[in-house]
């Protein structure tokens, strides 16, 4: 036999106040109403015993809001974005919120069945880690005044609320870094890819070479197809390596090109940091686990999180106000990979 569903009726008669008071103190209005703090513990504790539970569906009709927001990541399977959305959806909580989470895997098409599929399910807003060619989809949201805050990755030409990090900073440290180690020949293996995230990973790479005086090779720098990681890096370190200005350090743009490298880097035999030097953007604990642990960009996950949830719940609550952008920094953790290079005698 289904057990009776808890109402407001029923803790308004055991607390002996009126149904009318409960729902304020349910709904965090008791201030407003002037309820006073301890008929407000009392009508609580009451519910908790009761174990009531709010009728959304009936709440959501009556304002219009579904209390949901949809977290859309690039893909599931990377730590980063992984990490990413246990903070989302734990932020997201404290705010009432609960998250609804789709994975586009890179593809602009699955990106817009996952709009489209959160739209009817009447979510309040969207957080959205963004696919290569999706600014129409960024485009119509913003046409239809849907409230959302683009996360990790933003189209600078698109006004919208976005939180990113500081991408052509971060990756112009890694440069400088290696060079102040003593590396010349720095090579960088990236994503092809129009994102802008990705351009200024690849342009801070290059700055860093410009500002410390070191000749750009073109053989240095690799971009990579998403779908074909694994034979692009082979022939992009290849090459490198039979180049007459073989590299001695390589940067890597992101985690899940760093650990596809450090596996061919293996099959060579050479070693790191002896033979190569190694920088990437990402922290996992696979860098750990490495025999030489890895340098790294550490991204401030948990800030970027917050930040993108606390953003947007502002944007609900004031759809009108400007577009507001947040940059936040990397930090470089130094560690054996890019240990200074021992002079040659």
């Amino acid at each position: 036999m289904n057990k009776k569903k808890v109402s407001m009726k029923d803790i308004a008669q055991k607390a002996g106040v009126s149904t009318a008071l409960v729902s304020y103190v349910l709904n965090g209005k008791e201030k407003e109403s002037r309820v006073g703090p301890d008929i407000a513990a009392k009508v609580r504790q009451i519910a908790s015993e009761l174990s009531y539970q709010p009728n959304y569906l009936a709440k959501s009709l009556r304002s219009g809001k579904t209390q949901t927001i949809g977290l859309i990541i690039a893909d599931i399977s990377n730590p980063f974005f992984a990490n990413i959305a246990r903070i989302v959806e734990d932020e997201a909580k404290k705010h009432g919120y609960t998250v609804i989470i789709g994975s586009s895997d890179e593809d602009a098409d699955k990106s817009w069945d996952l709009i489209n599929v959160l739209l009817n399910r009447q979510v309040d807003g969207f957080i959205i880690v963004s696919s290569e060619s999706s600014e129409d989809q960024i485009e119509y949201l913003n046409s239809k005044n849907v409230s959302f805050v683009l996360l990790d990755r933003h189209f600078p030409q698109i006004p919208t609320d976005f939180v990113v990090l500081d991408n052509r900073k971060a990756s112009f440290e890694a440069g400088t870094h290696l060079i102040e180690s003593g590396y010349r020949n720095i090579g960088m293996i990236a994503y092809r890819s129009q994102l802008f995230h990705m351009r200024e990973r690849i342009q801070g790479y290059l700055d860093s070479l410009q500002a410390n005086r070191v000749t750009f090779r073109p053989e240095w720098l690799t971009e990579v197809e998403f779908n074909r990681i694994e034979s692009e890096i082979r022939a992009g370190i290849d090459a490198m390596l039979a180049s007459d200005n073989t590299v001695d350090a390589l940067i890597f743009a992101t985690y899940r090109l760093a650990i596809s490298g450090l596996k061919y880097i293996n099959e060579l035999g050479l070693k790191v940091p002896d033979d190569l030097a190694i920088v990437s953007f990402g922290q996992a604990e696979a860098f750990d686990l490495y025999y030489c642990p890895i340098t790294y960009l550490q991204q401030p996950m948990e800030d970027l999180g917050k930040a993108a949830v606390e953003l947007l719940v502002s944007k609900l609550k004031d759809p009108q106000a400007e577009p507001r952008q947040i940059r936040m920094e990397a930090r470089l953790i130094a560690r054996n990979s890019s240990k200074i290079k021992a002079a040659v005698s």
